[in-house]
């Protein structure tokens, strides 16, 4: 990065190629963009980055056409096949579907259930750590706030009452 010379508060850079290195006060305005615009200039690692960037932004986006071309023809080509054997493939993948959602939900009422007994029996399955901290948890919020409402509580009705001394 070259040198900046500073003449008070505005800064200019060198003029390459010139004998003189004292800089030069110009007031034109494209001049002073000139200046504003090299100042603002990214640095050479940032314009790796965006180069690096737009290469691999573009071989994805090329990648992404084709995948898409190979699928769309692939539908194209398959389209009859699947069409004449469609009454054997909807009922295989509702029963498939259904099959994997029943077992699915087995496997997961099973975990609970084996989850909780084993909690219950004492034998700290794992996560019951995390499940007595957040139970003492609730447990000293709700007794913390029970406390306040018995402190605070008086106070309130006795405002209350002060509040509507002839009712």
């Amino acid at each position: 990065m070259a040198e900046r010379f500073s003449s008070g508060e505005a800064q200019y850079w060198p003029i390459y190629g010139s004998s003189t290195t004292t800089p030069t006060v110009s007031n034109s305005p494209i001049a002073s963009f000139f200046h504003q615009l090299r100042s603002h200039s990214p640095t050479s690692s940032q314009l790796f980055g965006f180069l690096a960037l737009f290469i691999s932004s573009g071989i994805l986006l090329f990648l992404l056409g084709v995948s898409v071309t190979a699928a769309v023809l692939g539908f194209i080509v398959f389209l009859p096949l699947i069409i004449i054997s469609s009454p054997i493939w909807i009922p295989v993948f509702v029963l498939v579907g259904g099959f994997l959602t029943v077992s699915g939900f087995l496997v997961g009422t099973v975990t609970v259930l084996s989850w909780t007994y084993r909690y219950f029996r004492g034998m700290h399955p794992v996560g019951s750590n995390q499940m007595d901290y957040a139970r003492s948890r609730i447990y000293d919020t709700a007794s913390h706030v029970k406390d306040y409402a018995r402190e605070y509580g008086g106070y309130f009705h006795g405002r209350a009452k002060d509040a509507a001394p002839g009712a």
